[in-house]
């Protein structure tokens, strides 16, 4: 891909966090000595790119990671049920994200508008059969456990903490109000194909008409690197395809083929995943508005490393 240098010099996110801010110095030692050979620079950027995906990954990896771990592990008949054990453990990641400055609190009004929205259709989908929560729970909403909106929440996050990580700028990114039209839309059409055609064809069309001519520049550490949109959306729904196949083998929601015994989610959600994904992209966008890519970026010029 492309490469191009950033618009600024930015201080490391690592400086507010104290555990981290001890190993700043020394991560850019190793990055100057990485950088005075094309393999090592090569090496060290996709290590560092790894990491900080990782590190954007944070509260989705967590939720999955228990999703496994109570599936295995969890003592059957324990007073506190598997589910509220998920939601309770769900609310102290968010509040120590939080404690830990690792989310602000602006991201968390939109990851919460996004958890409300998701549980709204979880509540929904569950009373249709689209799928099942079959193990018992108090804390829960008509029967859905409300642990499930963090799972909507953590993609939240994920593209909140990316967006501050990997410094998103944007060439020819559509208005936002057409963003959260067809976002709206996406919404409304999950409820309304019950009942109605259904219209992801459409909608399908209208982000490929929306976003196919838009480029994503990302640091990584010096350059910014850049990647079609779209493509990079996809890739992000592919992995939470991935994850759904993990909480549906830990039978902690499964779909009506599945009851008489596990199978691996059809790869058609895969479609499903990615126009869910443009309402949690709309969502964040709210709060991280997309930054058009700075002229002297195209150009060219003197690079400085990008916040870990």
């Amino acid at each position: 891909m492309p490469d191009h240098p950033p618009l600024r010099p930015t201080t490391s996110a690592a400086a507010t966090w104290a555990p981290l801010a001890r190993f700043i110095a020394a991560e850019a030692r190793l990055g100057r000595w990485a950088g005075k050979r094309p393999l090592t620079a090569f090496v060290y950027e996709f290590v560092r790119f790894g990491v900080k995906q990782a590190w954007a990954c944070l509260f989705g990896g967590a939720m999955v990671a228990l999703l496994v771990g109570t599936y295995l592990w969890y003592p059957h008949g324990a007073r506190l049920a598997r589910y509220d054990f998920l939601f309770l453990m769900a609310i102290a990641i968010q509040a120590g994200m939080l404690a830990f400055k690792l989310e602000t609190f602006d991201e968390a009004k939109v990851i919460l508008i996004y958890h409300i929205v998701g549980t709204v259709m979880e509540v929904f989908k569950t009373g249709v059969g689209s799928w099942i929560y079959p193990e018992p729970s108090i804390f829960h909403i008509a029967g859905v456990p409300l642990f499930s909106g963090f799972m909507y929440a953590s993609i939240g996050s994920y593209i909140a903490r990316s967006w501050r990580l990997f410094d998103f700028r944007f060439l020819r990114h559509p208005p936002l109000w057409t963003v959260h039209v067809l976002a709206l839309a996406i919404y409304l059409n999950f409820f309304s194909h019950h009942y109605m055609p259904d219209l992801r064809i459409v909608l399908f069309a209208a982000a490929a008409l929306l976003f196919g001519r838009t480029w994503i520049y990302y640091r990584i550490h010096y350059r910014f690197r850049r990647m079609p949109l779209l493509p990079g959306l996809f890739l992000v729904a592919l992995f939470i395809w991935f994850a759904e196949n993990l909480g549906t083998a830990s039978h902690t929601w499964l779909y009506p083929r599945q009851m008489a015994g596990w199978s691996m989610v059809p790869f058609a959600k895969l479609g499903s995943w990615f126009l869910l994904l443009l309402i949690s992209y709309a969502l964040v966008a709210i709060v991280n508005r997309p930054l058009p890519v700075d002229a002297r970026a195209l150009q060219g010029g003197d690079a400085q490393p990008v916040s870990t």
